[in-house]
C-alpha cells in the first residue's frame, strides 16, 4: 500500500472512532475509560497517518508521546497546542485493562475538542503536501 493511501485509510480508521465518540460522548452509561480509549485510538490514527505521509516508519505502539517524537524527529512536529495529547496514552492500553483512577479525570468534551483540532491541523498538512 503506498504511503499516502494507508495515511487516508488510518484517517477513514480515526474518523470511526470519533464518530463513536460523538454518538455516546454525553452518555453517562458509556464510562470515561471507553471515551478515553477511543479518544486516544483516534489520537493515535490520526498520527500515525500523518507519519505515514511522510514516510516515517514507526512500530506498533499506543503511546502518543512516542508518536509525536517521531513527528518532532522528522520535522514535523506537532503545535505547542497539542503537547498534552500524551494525557490520552493510558487509555489505550493500562486504562483498558485494568481499573481507572478516578483522581486522574477526562475531561470529555476537550479531548473531543483536541481530536477535532488535531484532525483538522493533519488535514491541512495532507492538502499542503498534495500540492504540486
Amino acid at each position: 500500500m503506498k504511503r499516502r493511501e494507508q495515511a487516508l485509510l488510518l484517517l477513514r480508521k480515526a474518523a470511526q472512532d470519533e464518530a463513536l465518540l460523538d454518538a455516546v460522548i454525553a452518555s453517562d452509561q458509556v464510562s470515561d475509560e471507553i471515551i478515553g480509549f477511543h479518544c486516544q485510538q483516534a489520537a493515535e490514527k490520526i498520527l500515525k497517518a500523518l507519519l505515514s505521509d511522510v514516510a516515517v516508519r514507526f512500530r506498533k505502539t499506543h503511546e502518543i508521546g512516542a508518536l509525536m517524537a517521531l513527528l518532532e524527529q522528522a520535522g514535523h512536529g506537532l503545535p505547542d497546542r497539542f503537547e498534552n495529547l500524551d494525557v490520552l496514552t493510558p487509555f489505550g492500553a493500562i486504562y483498558r485493562y485494568e481499573d481507572y483512577d478516578a483522581v486522574v479525570s477526562l475531561d470529555r468534551q476537550a479531548a473531543r475538542e483536541s481530536l477535532r483540532e488535531l484532525r483538522a491541523w493533519v488535514e491541512t498538512r495532507f492538502r499542503e503536501r498534495a500540492l504540486p
